[in-house]
């Protein structure tokens, strides 16, 4: 590791300070049976959450999140990502009406344009991509505009963004996106001191090859590690390796020190019938969350193998299970609560008990 790279981490580290080092939740309303918005607020306060991170900019909510201490994120809908990308006054509309009303009262810290953009392969999908980073920039002048300087604009990604992930030196963007949408936003984040935000299931890669990756190593709680043969660094956890994938990728095309942040991750606790025997079950749920806030919340924290020591904020999907979203049965089951507001399972967002003083569930059916 050179001389720069080591200053670059150590930057990395000063710079996190006025982000929340508590556990975020995501909070979606993807839902006909949740509770109300107020409950919601009170849950989250009274599940000791650091972070909130909204779909939307949603009034009531900000209202009422203004009387917390919670740091909040908000989003705009990908639907009005063009039309804010092609009008300096649409993105000033959008700040006027769903930043300054709420803006300082509530903590606003993080502002999201669009949910997973180049996801979306579809031809109008594609037609956003090149939208995306310059719908970015005019939210940050609207905010300028305003004297807003420390709300943090960025986009959350999945990582399919990635072309290659294993071995994590081997990350890279594909071509169709590297030099049209990466270096831009990748210069962008750089020069605002931004956040790339990344969507990180080790579930997914997991359950698409569970005879290939083991289930401890996913699940945060191996009890051995796997040496990159490039990089010469060991992992002893799937997201680790995820992580450090995008790193490196971010790495080659210039931009070693952009911060991330982990704004979805979290595991299934049901499905489908026969879904479960693809992993999704209260234990593992259980156990990834809670290794997962153990990971997080360590003092000094943990980083990376490729990043040790540096915080990530972190947000868990979800707070409930949202039974109006689409695809299959796992797709319904990732909350921390049921829609009654009771836990699916008991969780420590704080980190501060220890692994024995929970209650014991029954561990799964064939050993997943």
């Amino acid at each position: 590791m050179n001389v720069l790279t080591i200053f670059l981490f150590s930057l990395l580290s000063i710079s996190k300070a006025e982000i929340s080092s508590k556990i975020g939740v995501n909070y979606g309303q993807l839902g006909d049976n949740l509770p109300s918005t107020a409950r919601s607020i009170e849950l989250l306060t009274t599940m000791k959450a650091g972070q909130v991170k909204l779909y939307d900019a949603n009034p009531e909510a900000l209202n009422l999140l203004s009387e917390t201490k919670l740091q909040v994120s908000i989003m705009v809908p990908n639907r009005e990502v063009s039309s804010i990308a092609s009008n300096q006054s649409k993105s000033d509309e959008w700040v006027n009406q769903n930043v300054l009303p709420y803006y300082p009262k509530t903590s606003i810290c993080f502002l999201l344009v669009g949910n997973e953009v180049l996801s979306d392969n579809s031809a109008q999908g594609q037609k956003i991509w090149l939208h995306l980073v310059p719908a970015m920039r005019r939210i940050k002048r609207s905010l300028q505009t305003q004297n807003i300087t420390d709300i943090k604009v960025g986009t959350p990604l999945a990582m399919d963004v990635l072309e290659t992930t294993f071995p994590p030196s081997s990350g890279t963007f594909p071509s169709r996106i590297r030099d049209a949408v990466m270096v831009p936003m990748l210069e962008f984040l750089q020069q605002t001191n931004s956040y790339f935000f990344i969507d990180a299931y080790t579930y997914f890669p997991w359950s698409s090859n569970p005879n290939s990756i083991s289930l401890d190593f996913a699940l945060l709680r191996g009890n051995f590690s796997i040496t990159d043969p490039v990089s010469g660094l060991s992992y002893s956890n799937l997201l680790d390796q995820m992580l450090d994938s995008l790193i490196f990728a971010m790495s080659k095309l210039g931009f070693p020190g952009i911060r991330l942040v982990i704004s979805e991750t979290g595991w299934p606790h049901s499905g489908n019938i026969g879904e479960e025997a693809s992993g999704a079950n209260i234990f593992n749920a259980a156990m990834y969350n809670r290794n997962l806030i153990k990971k997080i919340t360590a003092k000094p924290p943990l980083g990376t193998p490729a990043r040790p020591g540096v915080f990530i904020p972190t947000f868990i999907f979800a707070l409930y299970d949202e039974n109006l979203k689409s695809g299959t049965g796992i797709e319904r089951h990732w909350g921390l609560l049921h829609p009654d507001g009771t836990p699916v399972y008991e969780i420590d967002l704080p980190g501060k008990r220890a692994t024995s003083d929970f209650a014991s569930l029954p561990p799964p059916k064939n050993n997943q």
